[in-house]
């Protein structure tokens, strides 16, 4: 399968020669655009800056790209919009994808252009540190530069070759470009694998391709196959995949360095195609069905992250791939399944399969005595209902863990909303013939009632649940830094909250 590599990323107090594109921000002022960000010394004589007077509240929208004419040594000049109000580190993120998502198209293929972005000046009053403000700038130019490949054949040459970040005090803020590309090189990959079809992106691939992304990193990586799995008493994730030639696999990333004072566990759901089961899915629903292991594909991008930074906090993700197809070894609805911590549960729909798999990870990753365990997946279409497409649904054991994802999402710019986990949620579990029912078959509270079942095996551990079935995958137009196809959801809120534990 093929894999996307970014740009070279750097930084630099003035504007280096060679650069092809520039781009600046303009805001809305006094109803014309003002321009942010071009470099002191530059001859701007020749740039036409009364084109952002022009319908200056559109030429001023967050992501919105304005042509100003070129400087000399025939650099072009583009002003991408901030918007009216102080923009925020999401706002730069955005309008720095927008702007470089406007170059690529604009060049085509194979062009290999060089971008130097400027959004940002000491004069701009903004509610972020410099620090995060590049950061924010970088990951928005790196990641706007991302469109989904072909997953097979010649990958076309780069369309552009180099972001440089223009920062007066370059020298100061290296560590947040550093930061920047690992997180939107993890974010790329997570991506990559989302995009590619299930043909080629099934449970034993998916397993090699991420022993291959740990390559050369300080992680040690463990495969368990179907054997291991049976042997081991998995019965939730060898039923879901029983229905495929494709058998499981569940993958163990750690990354334990010296000096770490907390350990965090990362669980991934790695469902390289849905179709339901028996209880198969609609036509239409089935389609976008590749991007089912976005969790699993989140939390190992992450992990490469947290490793290539560093970071002082030991991080242990695990990933539980299958496939849920109907036929004649399929599990069935009302089947009872023996889980790996010994759990009874009865099938009550075979296409809520993810929490099963979850579930069998959750209880493996007891024995590493963590102190935070966050699972993920695309788990309910019930959380997509209620939180739509862009905002990642939040069940936590508590206030202060919430409190700690709420944080991070925050501080990478991923929407998140916290849900409530109630008695309620927990009754609709109940059954008679094994210890829980899989999941409920009245519709209400669906989200909630799949984390009730995920805390079970989470047990009394801190923990938290990230629903990402509506962020994971965006289909129509890309939005500055969100591609369309797979998104790479909940690395950069993951890599955050490593962050927070060193």
């Amino acid at each position: 399968m093929n894999i996307t590599t970014l740009p070279g990323l750097r930084l630099a107090e003035e504007l280096p020669d060679g650069i092809d594109y520039l781009v600046v921000g303009t805001r809305l002022s006094a109803d014309r655009g003002t321009v942010h960000g071009l470099p002191d010394g530059v001859d701007t004589s020749a740039l036409d800056l009364d084109l952002l007077a022009v319908g200056a509240k559109k030429r001023t929208e967050v992501g919105s790209v304005t042509a100003l004419g070129r400087l000399a040594g025939d650099t072009r000049v583009l002003a991408v919009g901030l918007g009216a109000a102080t923009p925020t580190s999401e706002v730069l993120r955005r309008a720095a994808g927008a702007a470089l998502r406007a170059i690529g198209a604009a060049v085509g293929a194979g062009a290999g252009v060089r971008v130097a972005v400027s959004l940002h000046e000491d004069a701009v009053t903004m509610p972020m540190s410099v620090f995060d403000a590049v950061r924010a700038i970088a990951e928005g130019a790196l990641l706007g530069t991302y469109e989904p490949l072909h997953p097979v054949g010649e990958v076309a040459a780069a369309t552009i070759t180099e972001v440089v970040v223009l920062d007066a005090y370059a020298d100061d803020h290296a560590s947040a470009v550093r930061l920047a590309a690992a997180i939107s090189t993890a974010v790329a990959r997570a991506r990559d694998w989302v995009n590619t079809p299930a043909n080629l992106l099934y449970p034993e691939t998916f397993a090699s391709a991420v022993v291959d992304w740990f390559a050369g990193a300080p992680v040690e990586v463990t495969v368990r196959d179907e054997q291991q799995l049976a042997a081991e008493g998995f019965g939730g994730i060898l039923a879901v995949g029983g229905g495929s030639v494709h058998a499981p696999r569940v993958v163990r990333a750690a990354y334990l360095p010296d000096n770490a004072s907390q350990r965090l566990v990362l669980v991934g759901k790695g469902m390289t195609f849905d179709a339901g089961g028996l209880d198969i899915k609609p036509a239409g629903h089935m389609l976008t069905m590749k991007c089912d292991m976005g969790g699993a594909a989140a939390v190992m991008a992450a992990t490469r992250a947290i490793a290539d930074l560093g970071l002082r906090v030991e991080v242990i993700a695990y990933a539980g791939m299958a496939e849920n197809l109907p036929s004649a070894t399929a599990y069935r609805p009302s089947d009872v399944l023996t889980m790996h911590d010994g759990t009874t549960v009865e099938v009550t729909n075979t296409d809520a399969e993810g929490r099963l798999v979850l579930a069998d990870c959750l209880s493996l990753s007891t024995a590493d005595d963590a102190d935070l365990v966050v699972d993920i997946a695309t788990l309910t279409g019930a959380c997509m209902r209620a939180l739509g497409l862009n905002t990642i649904g939040l069940v936590a054991s508590g206030d202060v863990v919430a409190g700690r994802l709420l944080h991070a999402a925050e501080t990478s710019g991923e929407a998140m909303w916290q849900l409530p986990l109630t008695d309620e949620a927990r009754d609709k579990l109940r059954t008679p013939y094994a210890d829980l029912a899989s999941s409920n078959t009245d519709g209400y509270l669906g989200m909630q009632v799949a984390a009730a079942f995920l805390e079970h095996f989470a047990g009394d551990r801190n923990w938290a649940h990230l629903d990402v079935a509506g962020p994971a995958w965006r289909e129509g137009a890309a939005d500055g830094h969100l591609s369309v196809g797979g998104t790479g959801a909940g690395v950069r809120t993951l890599v955050d909250l490593a962050l927070t534990m060193e």
